[in-house]
């Protein structure tokens, strides 16, 4: 895929969070990183520069509101305002991980919704169309009155196995860790044509999960244990054990979005799983890349999306032209 600079009204702009995914997204675009930079005052405040004229441009934005999570949303909320005034014809936020989405609902009395807080936060800034990985609740696509473009990682992470054959000449069964994921784990096992499986657990507190016992069955079988993201991997270490407990063969997790706060890592690497495949969404610094830990990139995903979103052109389409057969899904809101 390449695209034409000249006169094409395109403008794509790394912030802080991901700048290698970003980098990937333009080069698979053929169109270079907009230029800008990003700076701090002596008592932490941020300040941006964009250091081109996009007047009349249309400008993709990019940045996952990961760890550091406060600093990267306040960083994207300036770099829209600015593009704002700048007078940018259409300012386009690409998120790859989407922060505060936990609290999507009101779950105990007094609390908040910071999804739909966020959601008002970077729509009041001005922006006028949003791309999103893997929402971590389907629902957070209707807090935004502008449009939304919801692109799922469940293929590629499916391409991932497709093209391993430990997966498509074995007995294979898909693991969602709650119920919450089941529609999740039940795409990816239309993909691999297996059964799914479903853990039942009880959540005394935030971060802390317990294991109860496993719907299903996965003796004789290699699990595939697969869920939005993985945090400290409490929920996913405790799940591995359980299934290996219960006679698999075999035990990998996969995720869209690698958290990794904490004690994650050691305890990813303290566990019974293979492999642990996640996305590129969020940044992996050095010490979290352990050897379980397999990433796969979304780059060439969003930048395609990119490219139809820019051209008015039909989304849904992309992934059967892509990833080589695999069939892939896309919701889209607000057209």
């Amino acid at each position: 895929m390449s695209v034409a600079e000249a006169d094409y009204g395109l403008k794509i702009f790394s912030l802080s969070s991901n700048q290698e995914l970003a980098g990937k997204i333009a080069s698979s675009m053929g169109v270079p990183l907009g230029q800008i930079s990003v700076s701090h005052f002596s008592d932490g405040e941020i300040k941006i520069a964009i250091e081109e004229s996009i007047r009349g441009d249309n400008v993709y934005i990019i940045q996952s509101t990961s760890d550091p999570v406060n600093d990267n949303l306040m960083e994207l909320l300036i770099m829209i305002d600015a593009c704002r005034r700048a007078s940018a014809k259409t300012i386009n936020i690409v998120i790859p991980y989407f922060g505060y989405a936990r609290q999507d609902r009101k779950a105990q009395p007094r609390e908040p919704i910071t999804a739909k807080l966020v959601a008002r936060m970077i729509e009041n800034a001005g922006a006028t169309r949003i791309l999103a990985l893997d929402l971590h609740a389907a629902q957070i696509q209707g807090f935004f009155e502008v449009p939304v473009d919801h692109l799922y990682g469940a293929p590629l992470l499916a391409e991932y196995f497709l093209n391993n054959e430990k997966y498509t000449d074995s007995d294979v069964v898909v693991v969602s860790p709650d119920h919450g994921g089941v529609t999740r784990a039940r795409k990816l096992a239309e993909f691999l044509k297996a059964p799914i499986a479903i853990i039942d657990k009880r959540r005394p507190k935030a971060n802390v999960a317990e294991v109860m016992n496993i719907v299903g069955n996965v003796e004789g079988r290699h699990a595939i244990i697969i869920d939005d993201m993985i945090d400290t991997a409490g929920t996913i270490t405790l799940a591995a054990k359980a299934i290996k407990d219960a006679g698999a063969l075999s035990v990998v997790a996969c995720c869209t979005h690698p958290v990794l706060s904490g004690p994650a890592i050691q305890r990813l690497d303290d566990s019974v799983l293979d492999e642990v495949i996640v996305s590129d969404s969020i940044f992996l610094s050095e010490d979290k890349k352990i050897d379980k830990i397999k990433q796969v990139t979304v780059s060439e995903l969003i930048a395609e999306a990119i490219v139809r979103i820019h051209e008015n052109r039909s989304v849904s389409p992309l992934f059967n032209e892509k990833f080589k057969g695999v069939h892939h899904e896309i919701d889209r809101i607000g057209e």
